[in-house]
C-alpha cells in the first residue's frame, strides 16, 4: 500500500491536475481529480492512501493485474540493453514477440505490423484491406468504437465520432447484433439473425465488389458490453468469404485472456483476416497495439509495397514487457482465471438483476460484462438514455461506488465489469457488494415518476 501523502500535497496535486490536464471526453469544469499514487495487483492507492479495487482495469487494459514484478523487470532489463531503435532495425524482443502472437493467435495468423496502440492498430487494418483488396469501403456498426485518431473515429459508429465529421470516406455503418435491444425484433428462441441478413443487403447497396472489409469487435466493448448470438460470428465469416470481403476483428479490448480464451473469435472458432490487438498484450505498462494477418495477405505483401510506419513501431521495452505479460498469461493461468470467474461474476450479477429493479439486464463472456440500467424491466426504457446530453445516474452509481472503495468504469445507462484477469473470488464479490450498494441509487432513479 502506498504511503498517504501530506494533506497539502496532496490538495495542491489535485488543484493542479485540475488546472494543467485536459481529461479525456470530458467537460473540463465537472472533472473531479482523483490522483493515484501507486497500485498492485486489483488494487489503486490515491495519494491520501485510500485503496480502491480496480473493476475497470483501467481502459480494460491492464489484465495481468497492476505492477506485475516480472513485467516490471522485463522493462528494467530491456532498457539496460537497449531502449530505442528505429523500426527499419530489427530487435530480438520484436522478432520473438511477432512469432509469438502469431502461436497463440486462430488459424494461419502470421504475420505482424505493430503500432503504438489500437486506433493506430486498426486504421493500418483499413490501409491493408484497402490496398490487398483494391476496394475503397469499409463496413462498421454502430455500437462500436475503434479508437481516437481520424480516421479510427470515423470507424466507429457511437457519438464520439460526431465531433469528428465530416470524417474518412469511405465507412458505412450497419446495425447490430444486440440481442437485449434487438433492431429486428427477433426473439433470442426465434432469432434468424436477422442482422447478417440485414448486413449482407448492405453489401449488395454499396456494391460487393466496392467492400474491402467488415471491421467487427467479436464482442463490443464500450458501447455496452454486446455478446453476439451463436451463429453471427461464424456467419459472418461466411459472408466475408462469399464476397471477397476481409473479415476485421477489433480485438483491442477484447484480446489477451479478457473473454475467456486468447482472442474473443476463438469463443465462435472463427479466424479473421485481419486482427487488431493493443491493451492487454502487455497490459498497458508501455504503449503497444499492432495488426496480424493471415498467409495470404503476408503473401501479397512480398511483392507490394506496404505504406506505413511509425516511429514507435514496435518499441523494444513495449515489446519486452509484452512478452513478459504474455508468459505470465500463461505460467500463472490467467486466461483460464478469466473464464472462472466469469462464470461466478455473471452468476453474482443475475443474483444482483433479480434484486434490483433498476438492472434490466446482466451480460457478458469471462471477465467482460455489463449491467444495463432500465426504468422498466418490461418495457426496457433506458434510466439514462444512450448518447443522450450527460451521463445521468449511470455516473452517480459509479461515484458512490468510487468513494466506497470501488472503481468502475460506465457510459449513459451500462455499468462495466472488468477488473484484472488476476482477480480471486473474495475480491470479486468484494467488488461487487460495494457495487450491490451504489445500484440503489438507480433503484431509487427507476422509481421516480417521469
Amino acid at each position: 500500500m502506498a504511503e498517504a501523502q501530506s494533506a497539502s500535497a496532496a490538495i495542491q496535486a489535485e488543484q493542479d491536475s485540475r488546472k494543467y490536464v485536459f481529461t479525456d471526453w470530458s467537460v473540463q469544469s465537472r472533472v473531479k481529480p482523483v490522483v493515484i499514487a501507486s497500485a498492485r495487483g486489483v488494487w489503486l492507492y490515491d495519494i491520501h492512501g485510500k485503496a480502491y479495487i480496480d473493476f475497470a482495469s483501467q481502459l480494460v487494459n491492464v489484465n495481468a493485474g497492476h505492477q506485475h514484478p516480472r513485467i516490471i523487470k522485463a522493462i528494467k532489463d530491456q532498457a539496460e540493453k537497449l531502449g530505442y531503435i528505429t523500426p527499419y532495425l530489427n530487435t530480438m524482443p520484436r522478432t520473438e514477440l511477432a512469432r509469438t502472437i502469431a502461436e497463440i493467435t486462430p488459424g494461419d495468423l502470421t504475420k505482424c505490423l505493430f503500432t503504438s496502440g489500437g486506433a493506430e492498430a486498426n486504421e493500418n487494418a483499413i490501409r491493408i484491406a484497402r490496398l490487398y483488396t483494391g476496394r475503397p469501403k469499409i463496413i462498421t456498426r454502430y455500437r462500436s468504437f475503434h479508437g481516437a485518431t481520424n480516421g479510427a473515429l470515423s470507424l466507429s459508429g457511437d457519438s464520439r465520432r460526431w465531433s469528428a465529421e465530416p470524417g474518412m470516406p469511405g465507412v458505412v455503418h450497419a446495425l447490430d447484433a444486440f440481442c437485449y435491444r434487438c433492431s429486428f425484433n427477433q426473439k433470442p428462441q426465434e432469432c434468424n439473425l436477422e442482422c447478417l441478413s440485414h448486413l449482407e443487403e448492405l453489401v449488395w447497396n454499396e456494391g460487393p465488389d466496392q467492400v474491402a472489409g467488415i471491421m467487427v469487435e467479436p464482442v463490443v466493448g464500450a458501447n455496452g458490453i454486446i455478446v453476439p448470438p451463436p451463429g453471427y460470428m461464424p456467419g459472418l465469416r461466411a459472408l466475408c468469404d462469399k464476397y471477397g470481403i476481409m473479415l476485421i476483428a477489433d480485438e483491442v479490448m477484447t484480446g489477451f485472456g479478457r473473454t475467456g480464451e486468447w482472442f474473443a473469435c476463438q469463443n465462435w472458432n472463427v479466424v479473421p483476416d485481419i486482427m487488431t490487438f493493443a491493451k492487454g498484450v502487455n497490459s498497458g505498462y508501455v504503449p503497444l497495439g499492432g495488426v496480424i494477418v493471415r498467409q495470404p495477405i503476408a503473401d501479397y505483401f512480398e511483392d507490394h509495397t506496404f505504406f506505413g510506419g511509425l516511429t514507435y513501431a514496435g518499441h523494444p521495452l513495449a515489446c519486452a514487457a509484452a512478452l513478459a505479460t504474455i508468459q505470465v498469461y500463461k505460467d500463472e493461468k490467467m486466461v483460464e482465471n478469466s473464464r472462472q470467474m466469469g462464470r461466478v461474476l455473471l452468476r453474482e450479477l443475475e443474483a444482483m438483476k433479480e434484486r434490483h429493479p433498476s438492472v434490466g439486464d446482466v451480460r457478458g463472456i469471462g471477465l467482460f460484462c455489463g449491467v444495463e440500467l432500465v426504468k422498466d424491466k418490461e418495457t426496457r426504457e433506458m434510466l439514462v438514455r444512450w448518447n443522450g446530453p450527460t451521463q445521468g445516474v449511470g455516473a452517480e452509481v459509479r461515484e458512490k461506488a468510487l468513494q466506497s472503495g470501488l472503481y468502475m468504469f460506465g457510459r449513459w445507462n451500462i455499468l462495466f465489469v472488468a477488473p484484472p484477469l488476476c482477480i480471486n473470488q473474495d475480491e470479486l464479490k468484494q467488488g461487487l457488494a460495494i457495487l450491490d450498494e451504489a445500484l440503489e441509487l438507480a433503484d431509487a432513479a427507476a422509481a421516480r415518476p417521469t
